[in-house]
C-alpha cells in the first residue's frame, strides 16, 4: 500500500522551505541540518510548539515526533519539548508572513551555547494559498521554523471512515521536521539519487514519509488502518552520512 496517498495535496512545498531557509538566524543562528543532526556543535534540542488554544496537538502526535527525533538525532544532552497556548490571531487564513509575524511575537526558545531550538505554531485557519480542493497541512518554512493546520487536520481525522488524528498530525509533523533535517537533497546530501525532482525536495519512494503526491482519492483510505509513513532507507542513510543516526 502506498501510504503516502494520503494526504489533500500535502503540498509540503520546497518553494517555502527554501524561500525563508534564512529568516530565522535570531533564533538559531546560522544552523544547518547537520547541526540538527549531529552532536557536534549541539547536544542538546528544545521544539517548541505554540499553539492557538483549542488546537493542541494530540499527546501522542508529540510523543510519536519526540520518538522520531530520538531515533534520528544524537542529542546527547536530551530532547525536550515545551507547548504553550497562545491566543486566536484572528484570522480566517493564514499566509505565510502572517505566521512569520506571530512567531517573531511569540517564540521564546532560541538557540544559546550548546542548545538547538525549532518551533512549531499550530494554526487555527486554513493556508491562504489552498485552492480548489487543495490543502495544504503543513509548511516547513524556515531553517527551524514550521506550521501545522491544525484545523485543517482535523477536518481530515477521527470521523467515520477517516484515519485517527493523531496518525495524519504525526505524519505532517515528521515530514516537516524531515525537511528541517535536509530532506530531501536540502541541505542533507544524497548518497544515492532517490529526489523526486518533479516535486521537489522529497523522495521518489511512495511508501516513505517524504513522499510527495497530488493526489487527493485515496486520502482517507489509505491511513485509515493508522499506519504512519517511516523514512525510507534512502533518507535515512542521507541522514546518517550527515551525523545523525
Amino acid at each position: 500500500m502506498h501510504y503516502f496517498k494520503l494526504l489533500r495535496v500535502l503540498l509540503f512545498s520546497v518553494i517555502f522551505l527554501d524561500a525563508c531557509k534564512k529568516d530565522d538566524f535570531a533564533y538559531n543562528g546560522r544552523a544547518e541540518p547537520h547541526d540538527f543532526l549531529s552532536d557536534k556543535k549541539y547536544d542538546k534540542l528544545i521544539v517548541e510548539i505554540q499553539y492557538v488554544t483549542g488546537y493542541q496537538p494530540t499527546a501522542s502526535s508529540v510523543d510519536n515526533l519526540k520518538a522520531f527525533l530520538q531515533q534520528r538525532l544524537n542529542k546527547s544532552a536530551g530532547i525536550t519539548v515545551l507547548q504553550t497556548a497562545i491566543g486566536s490571531p484572528g484570522k480566517s487564513v493564514y499566509t505565510t508572513d502572517e505566521i512569520k509575524e506571530i512567531e517573531k511575537a511569540n517564540r521564546t526558545q532560541n538557540t544559546s551555547k550548546k542548545t538547538l531550538t525549532a518551533y512549531f505554531f499550530f494554526a487555527d485557519a486554513d493556508y491562504a494559498g489552498n485552492s480548489g480542493n487543495s490543502k495544504v497541512l503543513g509548511i516547513a518554512y524556515g531553517s527551524s521554523s514550521m506550521v501545522i493546520f491544525e484545523k485543517t487536520i482535523e477536518e481530515y481525522a477521527g470521523a467515520l471512515a477517516q484515519p485517527p488524528l493523531a496518525t495524519l498530525e504525526t505524519t505532517v509533523i515528521n515530514h516537516e521536521f524531515g525537511h528541517i533535517l535536509g530532506l530531501v537533497n536540502n541541505g542533507t546530501s544524497m548518497q544515492a539519487a532517490h529526489q523526486d525532482v518533479s516535486h521537489g525536495k522529497h523522495c521518489n519512494d511512495p511508501d516513505c514519509l517524504m513522499y510527495y503526491t497530488a493526489e487527493t482519492s485515496d486520502i482517507v483510505a489509505n491511513l485509515v488502518g493508522g499506519s504512519i509513513p517511516p523514512l525510507d532507507s534512502e533518507c535515512i542513510n542521507d541522514l546518517q552520512a550527515n551525523g545523525g543516526k
